[in-house]
Order: structure tokens, then sequence, then C-alpha cells
């Protein structure tokens, strides 16, 4: 039996190490293909697997496919946090290894710090590229100084997905606005609705975040890290996150939103024990596929903390920077590409396949693009809600984001668990955040 589970292991490494072999020899043939024909070859280092990534290989095809001066090799480089970490162990040496790196949203002050990048707004003057054809609110987030320093790619917002049958059959006529509405209205869904949860939230920064923009209140200071890397948090002297503690903690404590840890929220929603969730505009489509005929899913625009809070929501996925290697051609071959990717056609193609917002206003006059949107119009409400928030509405940034998150999704952890008050939670997240702030800093 081990001699047999031993040959099959064997097989398996066999059998992976056969495909990337012929993957990468592929590649190589290409590159050697392109570089004899003359074409200026450009590496692009991404985050995009399963479908993201098979619609991203079509679009880099038909870049090279559609013109004869510039070849572009896509490298998947794992998830957003391996990939950013691999970044930066990169940059240590002599040379990155990579022309263009799609970084998360959370690796923005980093990048925009770390003295690697060509700011895009660069080659947007020199080329007199049109800005005002990408959404206002997307190019915000990435604009520091006036200038835009990477190009917003795969954008998304945090969605309230709500089951339109059990919303029916308890006489609720609108999706509550904020966490204080769902304890509201709690009551009428588990007993006419006959629901088990209310909602299902997931432990996730993300959230934690976007409940602080909703109440208008900053992370961090120094502008909310806009105008430079932050010194200290500013979440526990502003009341943002024991508020947000507090209700997350009585939601949980009323049975409105039991404790479903990091991997609930959807699973709960599609399977119908939950009557809502929050999840990213990008999770539309597994949603709509997984609910099927079960039940009819509704969207809304992601709840505040209390009735009173006005805030919007600040976006999240990635963008796409571009490496100063020093290489004229080179970096020209990656603003064309860039060109490419953000062209409506391209932005339309990449709505339908993926979910993510068109970054392209005029994306929204493409055929493909309005086929998409009648066949799944709950996508409007993602629009809708990124159109009306504002600029102002941007998070913060720090180099130590990716961090911060980890420590909030511990705390909330800490107070679902009654292991502390939202108080001392906060108070823990301030500390923690505030060390390894004061530790980037002391060493850059």
């Amino acid at each position: 039996m081990k001699k047999k589970v031993i040959l099959i292991i064997a097989l398996v490494f066999s059998i992976l190490f056969t495909a990337c072999s012929k993957s990468e020899s592929k590649d190589n043939k290409e590159v050697a293909e392109a570089e004899k024909a003359g074409k200026t070859t450009v590496t692009f280092w991404h985050s995009m697997g399963g479908v993201n990534g098979k619609a991203l290989d079509e679009l880099v095809k038909r870049y090279n496919e559609s013109q004869d001066k510039y070849f572009v090799k896509a490298e998947f480089q794992g998830e957003y946090d391996d990939a950013l970490t691999k970044l930066r162990a990169s940059s240590a040496g002599d040379e990155v290894g990579a022309d263009m790196v799609q970084v998360f949203e959370l690796g923005a002050r980093f990048m925009i710090d770390s003295g690697l990048i060509v700011p895009v707004q660069e080659y947007i003057d020199k080329d007199n590229f049109d800005v005002s054809k990408i959404e206002p609110n997307l190019a915000a987030y990435y604009t520091i100084d006036g200038k835009l320093n990477s190009m917003p790619f795969n954008s998304s917002t945090p969605l309230l997905y709500y089951n339109k049958d059990v919303f029916e059959k308890a006489g609720i006529k609108e999706a509550p606005k904020s966490l204080e509405e769902m304890l509201d209205i709690s009551d009428d869904l588990k007993t006419k609705g006959e629901v088990e949860m209310p909602i299902s939230m997931s432990i996730y920064g993300w959230w934690v975040d976007q409940l602080m923009t909703k109440q208008e209140l900053p992370m961090f200071n120094n502008e909310n890290g806009r105008e430079k890397n932050p010194t200290k948090v500013v979440c526990d002297e502003n009341g943002g996150m024991e508020n947000i503690l507090t209700m997350w903690k009585k939601l949980a404590d009323e049975g409105v939103a039991p404790n479903v840890g990091k991997q609930g929220g959807i699973p709960e929603f599609v399977s119908g024990t939950s009557a809502m969730t929050f999840a990213s505009t990008a999770s539309l489509k597994e949603i709509l596929n997984e609910v099927g005929d079960s039940f009819e899913v509704g969207t809304a625009y992601f709840p505040g903390v209390n009735k009173t809070d006005k805030g919007m929501v600040s976006i999240g996925g990635a963008s796409i920077y571009m490496i100063d290697t020093g290489d004229d051609k080179r970096k020209d071959a990656s603003w064309d590409f860039i060109k490419f990717l953000v062209s409506p056609e391209s932005q339309a193609f990449w709505n339908a396949e993926t979910g993510y917002f068109p970054i392209n206003v005029d994306a929204h006059e493409e055929d493909v693009f309005k086929e998409n949107i009648k066949k799944f119009p709950q996508f409007q409400t993602a629009i809708d809600q990124l159109h009306d928030s504002s600029p102002e509405s941007q998070g913060g940034l720090a180099t130590v984001y990716q961090e911060t998150r980890q420590i909030e999704e511990k705390y909330v952890e800490e107070v679902l668990n009654d292991n502390k008050t939202p108080k001392e939670a906060t108070e823990a997240i301030a500390k923690e955040v505030n060390s390894a702030l004061d530790n980037y800093n002391a060493a850059n």
C-alpha cells in the first residue's frame, strides 16, 4: 500500500514537472522568436490564477498578435501577498526581473516609496493620454501628489448580497443600509423569512477598513497615509474601530451575524442558511452560478455601521506598476501594453470574463459590456456605488497595510470569542500596527 502511494505521488510530480517544463519551453521559444524578429520583450508579473488567469492570458495573446514591435511575457507569481513578498525580496538585488508588476491596493504605499517605479503619470503626460477615460474614483486611489502612480486594472468594491425570496417572505422591501438596521430586521428574517442567520459575515480586514470609510473616519495619520507613510493609527483616537467592533459583537451575540470565521460568509449565503453576506463585486458570477435557481440574488450598497453614517466605499483589487528598468525601449513597450489593457475593448472583455470593473468609461459602449450587464443586472449596483462614491472616499495607504489587515482580523476574532472587549481589542490593534509602522519607518 505504501509503495502504491509513493508511486502515485511520484507520478503526480512527474506530470506536474513535465507540464511546467513544456510551458517554460514554449515561453522560452516564443521569447526567442520575438527577439529574433527584432521585437522588444518585456516581462509582466501578475497574480491572476484560474478563470481570471485565462482571461489575462487571452489579453496578452491578443496584444502580442496585434502588433509586431513588442512582445509581452506574462508570468504568474502566486497570490497577491506572495507576489509582493517576491518583489520586495528581488528589489534588494540589482534587478527586479520584471518590467511591469500587478500589485494589490495594500501595496500601493510601499510601491510609491520604494524607488522601483516609473509613475505612469510620466507616460500619460508624454503621450497626451486621455486620463479622463479612466474611472475617476479608481484613479483617485492610486493618485498621490497629483500623480497617477500606477494604472488601475482589476478593481472591485464590496457589496451586500441578499436573498430576495427571503426578504419578500419576511415583508422587507429594502436591503439594510447599516449594521444597525440589520438588527431591526433580523427577527422578521428569522421568523417570517425562516432563515437560520440574517447575515454571514466572514472575518476579513477589508470589511473593517470599509466600515471605517463608511464612517468617514481615517485609519492612519498623515491624511490617512496619503500625504506620506503614516507614523501611527488614529482609528483608536477617533472611535471608529471601537464602533465597528462593538456593533459586530452585538450582531454576533444576538444571533444576527454568528461567527463564521475567515472562510465563511459566501458558503452560508449560497446554501440559503443566511439571508445576506458581504462579498466583492468580482464574486458576483461565482455567487450567481452557485445559487442557480434556488433563489433570486439581490445586490445593494455596502452598509455603514450606524444609520447616521454617510460615507461610501474604497476600492480593492490591483493595479499595474511600471518598473524603472533604465531601458527606454522596454519602458515604452510596457506603456504600450498598459494602454492596450485599459482600452475599451480589452476592459469590456475583462469585465465580462472576470466581474472586475471596466476601468475605461468607454467600455460601457461596447456590445460585450452591454450584453454582460443585461445578463447580470446585479452588477449595475456596483457601477452605481462606484459612481456615488467620491475621490475623498478612497481609503488609507500604509507600507504595513498587509500586516494591519492581519492584525484587524486577529482581534475581531478575539472579540467574537469573548477574549477581549471592543475597547481592549482597539487598543491592541493600535499598539501592534504602531509597532509595525515604527519598525518599518526606522529601517527606511
